[in-house]
């Protein structure tokens, strides 16, 4: 049965879509369980996992893990408080400081990479290996990039 005005590429779209949030909800049930020993939630551990490479302003962090500046902010926040990361003067701009990971939550995100890497050895070994998981990543990229609303013209 398709939905009322769609038709059967509307109906696939709804079915991935669908999907896609399933897989959303798994991905941050999984990494909760994963971080929540090293004081981390899957939101923490992903902001640790982008300024932990490399300084970045929370507005410049907030469009890599596409959430709202002010959601950032809070986490940032609240990293900075428990001694996870530090904010620091910005030479491209004086008022956004950078954010950036101390070691204490270099060390932290470490501990969840480590539990990660069992969970992604799990998943490839369900999907048939390495290639599969690659050619997975492929298509869930290439669909991202096709709605433009997800990434306002940004590649992900």
């Amino acid at each position: 049965m398709t939905r009322a005005g769609g038709g059967a590429e509307s109906e696939v779209l709804s079915r991935a879509a669908v999907a896609v949030f399933r897989l959303n909800r798994g991905f941050i049930s999984a990494l909760d369980r994963m971080a929540l020993p090293c004081g981390l939630s899957a939101a923490r551990w992903q902001l640790l996992s982008t300024v932990a490479e490399i300084p970045l302003s929370v507005s410049e962090a907030a469009r890599r893990v596409g959430n709202t500046r002010q959601s950032v902010q809070r986490i940032a926040d609240q990293l900075v408080r428990e001694g996870l990361a530090v904010y620091q003067e910005n030479p491209a701009h004086r008022r956004a400081k950078l954010l950036v990971a101390t070691e204490k939550g270099v060390l932290a995100r470490r501990r969840v990479d480590s539990s990660l890497a069992e969970l992604a050895r799990q998943v490839s070994e369900s999907l048939g290996g390495g290639q599969e998981m690659d050619r997975t990543v492929t298509v869930l990229r290439a669909l991202s990039q096709a709605l433009p609303s997800l990434t306002d013209g940004e590649a992900p």
